[in-house]
């Protein structure tokens, strides 16, 4: 009979695991552990910290970057005591043109938590361009994200699309993320590793 409580104890105790699991709530102010991370693009950030709230239905993301100082520019016209790099004027060194970009932009964005598709309208490159928000928190309690943005570009329109699954530590005060952004030139991936502060 106690061997039976036990194995019933055991059981029950597995069911308020997963079901705790299912349920995993990522509220609360995330930094970005820099050393952890890997980045697709040679540039990184200074720092980067998100904001996050969740209710039953929906999660918003507010993400603040910090980026290093511009680059230092090279060439006939640089500053005195930098290398010439060729015969430019004014090149740029470690210019790291699309790290702000798609995906690694600051802002907000609120996710609908039961797959359904949220539509807003922002300012692109362009003008408006549509952006599409997707979000589901799986049964086993990690999250998936997607964010799509078309607009109009000198080839045509362009989609580009950000895909990022977030799990959280048993102990829960670490969360990472996995990236994965698509554009017309290739897919770039990211591991990004933050702690709870």
């Amino acid at each position: 009979m106690r061997k039976l409580s036990l194995a019933m104890f055991a059981i029950a105790m597995m069911g308020t695991a997963a079901i705790a699991q299912g349920k995993a709530n990522y509220s609360g102010t995330w930094s970005l552990d820099k050393e952890k991370s890997t980045f697709s693009s040679p540039m990184r950030p200074d720092s980067m910290t998100l904001t996050v709230t969740q209710t039953a239905k929906e999660i918003t993301v507010d993400t603040a970057t910090k980026r290093l100082p511009p680059p230092e520019v090279v060439g006939p016209n640089a500053p005195a005591g930098a290398p010439p790099v060729g015969p430019g004027d004014g090149q740029v060194r470690g210019s790291g043109r699309g790290f702000g970009g798609f995906g690694m932009g600051d802002g907000s964005a609120t996710y609908s938590l039961d797959g359904k598709e949220l539509k807003v309208e922002m300012d692109g490159p362009n003008g408006k361009m549509p952006v599409v928000y997707k979000g589901t928190l799986e049964a086993n309690g990690s999250l998936k994200l997607s964010t799509s943005r078309t607009f109009g570009g000198q080839m045509g329109e362009i989609t580009m699309t950000t895909k990022e699954t977030w799990t959280l530590s048993a102990d829960r005060k670490t969360l990472t993320v996995d990236r994965e952004n698509s554009t017309p030139r290739g897919a770039q991936t990211s591991k990004l590793v933050f702690i709870k502060g």
